[in-house]
């Protein structure tokens, strides 16, 4: 049987830090792989659309007034799934 977990709302300022060290960390990561080449048109491609989906999410929850919080969130995932990914390389 599969254990559920709710998931709890990260606290502002903790989704800040977060959101900046994963923002830091990607750059650099991503600035490396251009200097020494090997930064695939695909990956020049999610630079892309990334920012798109994050930019369309967060201005939904701006409109639909869901808070600061909802606003970062999509950000935040964005940032934090491309640190952990670009780790892996």
């Amino acid at each position: 049987m599969k254990r559920q977990t709710k998931k709890v709302a990260t606290p502002l300022p903790l989704l800040l830090a977060e959101l900046t060290v994963f923002s830091w960390e990607t750059m650099a990561r991503r600035a490396a792989m251009m200097v020494q080449g090997t930064c695939s048109t695909a990956e020049y491609q999610r630079m892309l659309f990334e920012k798109m989906r994050a930019a369309q999410l967060s201005a939904a929850a701006l409109m639909l007034d869901r808070g600061p919080l909802a606003t970062l969130q999509p950000w935040h995932r964005a940032t934090r799934a491309n640190a952990l990914r670009l780790r892996k390389k």
